[in-house]
This record gives structure tokens, C-alpha cells and sequence, in this order.
């Protein structure tokens, strides 16, 4: 026989759809909505602040690629080397015509020391005062290959560069007291008459020309005896084949003694630059787990007491049939809308204060993608993280002590 208590149906517990779990998770925000907004803006603060440094050091980080983009990375130096005796070897005098017949080099340029002949403003200045200035020889084509930029006047030409014509480096022309060029502005080197035709702004590839006096290659040999020999060959190549090229030039520049030749890359200068953003990437991952744990924090600071103050609901819910793993839902979705309510709020912010800061330097404005949704993630996994422990908390209290504690 069948008793009525076999009989009676066992009672399954009411599925909840995605949008119910939505709307009872929101329910606590919506009862609090103070307490929901103080906890949503000290997230939003910590992830604004994390998006914000991230986004304006890749924004002077973009900014800097771009102006070493419009001059190049990609510049290799030749120059003589140190013989096995100790003196200053030199480069062949075919060397620069080898150099170009390297398959990936796009550009070669090169000037000559011309150690003979000293620099000055006037004849009158004592022979000491040399002011730290050198003479050059310098190829027409130097200042496409080493991304050199007039400030004023003009770049040696075919018939500028026969005639006592010189172009002066930004430093040179600062110790000359030289602030134009034209047809007023001369200065004696080697004693002759050179008119200053054109000034250099700094040279950032190429800082040794900012000291530099550059006369024609043909004007050094016919008054100060230029053995036409380069001391220093600049050269372009693709970028993809820039280390290939540093492996070959000194065996190119001087294939019987390549190790009388010096290779240099400036943009190795750069490893100061990578090394520093090492460290600021990881000062920014230091911050953004600092700011992410201040928000978890926050987020179990206002799930448990939530927990606390509203049992009464979770007992009168247990009552009408809700489960524990529904209960145990509901907070952990109340703690995850909360935690996106500031992470959102937080990008947002934080692009916001970028955008600001990298117009205001005229800088383009970056926000990587990564910091983005690496905030939001981190942020619903802190805050998911920082919501179960109440949440379970919540799920393991029983009607009767829910309903019972005052």
C-alpha cells in the first residue's frame, strides 16, 4: 500500500533565469544605493588611477617612437678602430662605396676629421680658445642619412661645397656667437674666411655633429691637404635587416683588417629607454594590483555587512523556498555588478584623465586595450573573489536563525 507521505510529490526548487539572478543581484544596490555608490567610486578611483598612468607613459612613450620613427633607429656608424699597436687605424678610402653595396643599406653618408685646421669666431682669438670644435669633411647627402634638420639657412651643395662655405652644428654655433646664417656671418677656419650658410638643430642620432664645423669635401682638400678618407660612414638600412648589416659592415669597410673597424649602433642608446620602461611597467603592476586590492577591500566590506543587515531577507527568501545556492547567486552577482559599476566608471575616468593630460602636452592619446580589459577582468575577479565569502555566508544561514535574530 501507498501511504500519503510516499505518495506526496517531492518539491524541486523554482529555476532562476539569467535575468532574475540580474535583478535580485541588483535589488541590494538599488535598496543602498549610497552605500553602493561610495563603494562602486573607491573602486572607480583605484582603477582610474591604475588605466591613467598606464595610459599617459604609453602616451610619451608613443610620442618619443614617433619622433625616433621620423629620424630612424635604424642608423649604423663605421669608424676607424684601434690598430694591435695601440694607434687610430683608418677606414680605406673605398670604404664608404663598399658600405653601399650592401644588399639591405639604403643610405650612406660619411664625414672626415680634419685635425690640420682650427675653428674660430674671429682672427684676433688666441689659438687656445678652440672651444671644443671640430672640422669636418661632410658628404652632401648627410643630412636625409642621420635625420639632421636645418634651423636656418641652407645645406652644402655641388658648388657651395667647392667654395669657403660651412654649415655649423647646433653647439658650434652657440659657442661661435653665431644666431643666423647669411653672408654676415663669418668665422675663420685655418685661418681662411669661411661664410656660415646653414645651422643645425641638435642631431639626437648623431650628437657629435652638434659640435662640428661641416665644410665641403672638396674645399677640405684643396686648403687644408684632405686626404679624402671618412673617419665616420653613417649608414641606413631596412629595418628588418639591421642586425645582418651591423654583422658584415666592418668586414665590408675594411675587409683585410676588419678588426681595425669600429661598428656602432646608436639607437642602442635606447637600452636606457627599454630598461627604464621595464622598471615603469612594473611600478604600473605594483599600482594597478595595489588600487585592485583596495577595491576588493572595499567590495567585502559592503557584501558583509550587507550579509549582516539584510538576514531577515535571506531568512523570509529561505522560508519561501529559495535554495542556498541561490542565496549564495544572489550576493555573488550583487558583488559582481558592484565591482563592474566601478570598473567601469574607473576606465572611464582614467581615459578620460589621459585624453586630458596628453592633449594638454600635445602628445597622441593611448590607452592600451590591455589596461582596459585587464582592469575590468581584474576587476570582476577581485570583486567576485572578495563577494564569496559573504556570499556563502549568506547560503549557510537557516530560516529559523535568519528569522530569529533581531
Amino acid at each position: 500500500m501507498v501511504t500519503a507521505r510516499q505518495a506526496r510529490p517531492r518539491a524541486t526548487p523554482a529555476r532562476m533565469s539569467p535575468s532574475d539572478v540580474a535583478r535580485v543581484g541588483a535589488a541590494g544596490l538599488r535598496t543602498r544605493p549610497t552605500r553602493a555608490l561610495m563603494s562602486a567610486l573607491g573602486i572607480a578611483i583605484g582603477i582610474a588611477a591604475m588605466v591613467a598612468v598606464v595610459g599617459i607613459s604609453s602616451s610619451s612613450r608613443e610620442q618619443l617612437d614617433r619622433q625616433l620613427a621620423a629620424l630612424g633607429t635604424n642608423l649604423l656608424t663605421v669608424s676607424p678602430g684601434q690598430t694591435l699597436g695601440g694607434q687610430t687605424a683608418k677606414l680605406p678610402a673605398e670604404a664608404e662605396a663598399m658600405i653601399a653595396r650592401i644588399g639591405p643599406v639604403t643610405a650612406v653618408s660619411a664625414t672626415g676629421a680634419i685635425r690640420n685646421a682650427t675653428v674660430y669666431r674671429s682672427d684676433k682669438i688666441p689659438a687656445v680658445e678652440t672651444n671644443g670644435l671640430t672640422l669636418s669633411a661632410a658628404r652632401l647627402g648627410l643630412p636625409q642619412t642621420v635625420g639632421a634638420v636645418l634651423r636656418n639657412g641652407t645645406w652644402l651643395n655641388g658648388a657651395t661645397s667647392r667654395y669657403p662655405a660651412a654649415v655649423l652644428g647646433a653647439d658650434a654655433a652657440e659657442r661661435l656667437g653665431v644666431g643666423r646664417a647669411g653672408p654676415e656671418a663669418v668665422i675663420f677656419v685655418g685661418g681662411e674666411r669661411f661664410t656660415v650658410i646653414g645651422v643645425l638643430d641638435p642631431v639626437t642620432l648623431a650628437r657629435e655633429l652638434d659640435t662640428a664645423v661641416l665644410i665641403g669635401w672638396e674645399v677640405a682638400a684643396d686648403l687644408f691637404r684632405f686626404d679624402g678618407r671618412a673617419t665616420t660612414v653613417y649608414t641606413r638600412s631596412r629595418d628588418s635587416q639591421v642586425e645582418a648589416v651591423h654583422s658584415v659592415l666592418a668586414a665590408t669597410a675594411n675587409p683585410q683588417t676588419p678588426g681595425d673597424v669600429s661598428v656602432s649602433r646608436p639607437s642602442d642608446a635606447l637600452s636606457a629607454k627599454q630598461a627604464a620602461d621595464a622598471a615603469l611597467n612594473g611600478l604600473l603592476l605594483g599600482l594597478g594590483a595595489v588600487a585592485l586590492l583596495v577595491g576588493g577591500v572595499g567590495v567585502a566590506n559592503t557584501m558583509v555587512i550587507s550579509v549582516l543587515e539584510r538576514r531577515a531577507e535571506i531568512g523570509l527568501r529561505r522560508s519561501l523556498g529559495a535554495t542556498r545556492g541561490q542565496i549564495r547567486l544572489q550576493f555573488l552577482t550583487e558583488s559582481l555588478l558592484l565591482s563592474a559599476l566601478g570598473g567601469v566608471g574607473g576606465v572611464l575616468l582614467g581615459i578620460a584623465v589621459t585624453t586630458g593630460y596628453a592633449t594638454y602636452q600635445t602628445w597622441p592619446a593611448v590607452v592600451p586595450a590591455w589596461a582596459t580589459a585587464g582592469g575590468l577582468a581584474a576587476t570582476m575577479l577581485v570583486g567576485g573573489l572578495a563577494g564569496l565569502y559573504p556570499a556563502i555566508r549568506a547560503a549557510r544561514l537557516s530560516p529559523t536563525e535568519a528569522l530569529s535574530t533581531p
